[in-house]
């Protein structure tokens, strides 16, 4: 009797097989109609099958092959007995390949969020999970991430829901879309995240911008704040913004309410603030904020204000002094060009004189008489002269020349009326254009400047120009602008 043979499926490759694939087939003998037993030696635990009649099944569990190994090799031998005690086995090699699997994402924990403050959120690792035991990534749907939203690849998402966006979640349920991809081999799952607004009882938040605690400013310095607010159950629970200050001067008033989540805070002490025996003054102010639980936040700033030389009043007695100091030499400039027609006027008149008239000096000897001396031009006048030893001058009057006064005189009085009013212009220009504005006016070398200039107009040469000491009008800014281009009439 011919040996009986093991007879396996035809088919090239049917050793070839995946992990979580069954394979199954029937074994036979070659040429026996006796009846046989079948079964298997070896593969045990590997959930292999075969029945008396010879059908084999099997499927390859998934962590049969390690994913770095990729493939492995499974002996057995099949061995059929007849009735007649004789056996016949025959080895077969399985070569199991492995199969990648997708992560695997359970239900996550819903995602709580406050408005307007930054939230994050770890996907627990609990949760996710990759059946190869292989790396994973997290990827965001662009498409499904609210705008603002960032997912990175380890799996933590953060969001600052904006108040717009916060509100919509109380009645719209927002769920973020995201997948999670295995390495090296990428297969991908989707996971989901649900948003809800947070279901704590939060106490508003107050942010001051500038942020800092303690300032040092002077009595005329400004103190500027924005305030915002905002509550992480939702803008409409703010109930109450306000301030307490431990000064009674800093007045309400100077806290304004631009919405219902923003103020502003301004508040100039005033140069009155300080005492000047004080030299500094401390205040306190909190400011604070309710929910309508009466959940409570506050933040203090503490504020020292020193005594200050008040500018403002100094500017003005310093532009009286600018004022004061050009109109007056504006005054005298005026004076002097009336003074100056007025000696032109004189010296015209004392040119053409009395044309006959001459005036005698003689140095006298011993007198012996007086006679006439009839003028060549008109023999009908005379004048007495000195006659005898003494010497005697005629000098014909000069033009420019009158009766007891010489025509040098009011030459020289023009000549000074014209040197001052030159002056005065000159300097008054000068003080003018140095000082329009009131920076310059603060310096040290106004006071210098000024007494020079008024030094000028107390000068001793004004007492030869026999001025009248009437009193005049205080002239106009628009006055003084006409005699010193650049006046500021602007304190």
């Amino acid at each position: 009797m011919a040996a009986q043979q093991l007879v396996f499926p035809m088919q090239s490759g049917w050793t070839q097989i995946d992990e979580g694939k069954e394979v199954s087939f029937t074994v036979t003998l070659s040429e026996s109609t006796i009846p046989v037993i079948f079964s298997l030696d070896g593969g045990n635990g590997l959930g292999m099958k075969i029945d008396s009649l010879g059908h084999f099944t099997w499927t390859p569990s998934f962590d049969l092959v390690d994913r770095l190994e990729k493939k492995k090799e499974v002996n057995v031998i099949f061995q059929a007995e007849m009735k007649d005690g004789r056996r016949t086995r025959h080895a077969v090699s399985f070569f199991v390949s492995h199969i990648n699997r997708p992560p695997v994402v359970g239900d996550l924990p819903t995602f709580y969020v406050k408005q307007s403050t930054y939230s994050k959120y770890q996907v627990p690792a609990d949760y996710v999970r990759d059946p190869d035991g292989d790396p994973v990534i997290f990827k965001a749907r662009e498409s499904q991430m609210p705008e603002g939203a960032v997912l990175t690849s380890l799996g933590q998402l953060t969001w600052t829901p904006s108040r717009t966006q916060f509100k919509s979640l109380k009645n719209i349920p927002l769920t973020i879309e995201f997948i999670v991809q295995d390495q090296p081999d990428k297969a991908e799952t989707i996971g989901k995240i649900n948003v809800a607004q947070t279901q704590l009882d939060l106490p508003p938040e107050l942010l001051l911008v500038p942020g800092d605690s303690t300032w040092i400013i002077n009595e005329n310095q400004l103190v500027y704040l924005k305030i915002y607010i905002s509550d992480p159950n939702g803008d409409d629970n703010i109930d109450q913004v306000d301030f307490i200050s431990s000064n009674v001067n800093v007045p309400k008033s100077a806290l304004k309410e631009n919405s219902n989540v923003q103020r502003e805070f301004a508040w100039t002490p005033g140069y009155d603030f300080v005492d000047e025996a004080e030299k500094r003054k401390e205040v306190s102010l909190t400011f604070f904020a309710f929910d309508k639980s009466s959940n409570r936040v506050q933040k203090k700033i503490r504020i020292t204000v020193n005594d200050t030389e008040n500018v403002e009043e100094k500017d003005k007695i310093l532009y009286q002094k600018y004022f004061n100091t050009l109109a007056a030499t504006k005054t005298l400039i005026d004076i002097l060009d009336v003074n100056n027609s007025k000696i032109e006027s004189t010296y015209k008149k004392a040119r053409k004189g009395k044309k006959n008239r001459t005036l005698v000096t003689a140095s006298l000897g011993a007198m012996t008489g007086i006679s006439p001396l009839v003028l060549q031009t008109d023999p009908s006048k005379a004048v007495s002269v000195v006659g005898g030893t003494s010497v005697l001058t005629i000098n014909s009057l000069e033009a420019g020349q009158v009766i007891g006064r010489s025509a040098n005189d009011y030459q020289n009085q023009m000549k000074t009326n014209r040197d001052l009013r030159t002056q005065l212009q000159l300097k008054g220009n000068f003080f003018a254009r140095k000082y329009s504005l009131k920076s310059m006016r603060r310096s040290s070398e106004f006071e210098t400047d000024r007494d020079e200039l008024v030094r000028l107009l107390n000068n001793d040469q004004l007492s030869t120009l026999e001025i009248s000491a009437r009193a005049q009008s205080v002239p106009s800014a628009k006055e003084i602008k006409k005699t010193f281009t650049d006046f500021s009439d602007e304190p």
